[in-house]
């Protein structure tokens, strides 16, 4: 009867877990917004300030990151876009998810430090001389980016959008 009870508990979990369906997501990379630090820096060229970045992801095939430890091969994967300007504002690079097998659907996060940048003044401001010069006359900036990322098929995620993010520019 010990047997036959144990026997049973065993079959029952074998096909409890043969009826878990893998994650049935796109081959395309999804990501979503989740948050950032902090919401207000200091302007500035150099990293006097910065903020960390968290997103998340899903990928139907897995085939997230390029960069390997003790490869030569580096690509950029994840990137930035500065709204104010709309131009590039960063890459990076997500390190590298080995492919674990035929149905290897994959979810996570990606936390991404980001440095502080200087603030884009309007035309009207007239006591600025140069980029990231204090300014008594805009004394905050708010600028978002658009963040997306592409796996190592080429397939490109959806755009997303930070949250505002404060610049002080005095």
């Amino acid at each position: 009867m010990k047997n036959y009870l144990l026997l049973s508990a065993a079959a029952l979990t074998i096909l409890a877990l043969g009826c878990v369906q893998p994650p049935d997501y796109p081959i395309e990379p999804v990501i979503e917004y989740v948050g950032l630090t902090k919401n207000t820096m200091l302007q500035g060229k150099t990293g006097e300030d910065e903020t960390y970045i968290t997103i998340s992801f899903t990928d139907g095939d897995g085939d997230i990151g390029f960069f390997q430890e003790g490869s030569s091969m580096v690509e950029t994967d994840l990137f930035l876009r500065d709204l104010r300007t709309d131009s590039e504002a960063a890459k990076f690079s997500i390190p590298f998810v080995p492919e674990l097998g035929t149905t290897n659907g994959i979810s996570g996060e990606i936390t991404f430090r980001l440095l502080t940048t200087c603030c884009v003044f309007p035309e009207w401001v007239t006591d600025v001389q140069s980029p990231c010069d204090p300014s008594m006359q805009y004394p905050v900036d708010t600028l978002r980016y658009e963040i997306y990322i592409r796996d190592r098929a080429g397939h490109e995620s959806n755009r997303i959008e930070t949250e505002d993010i404060y610049l002080l520019c005095q």
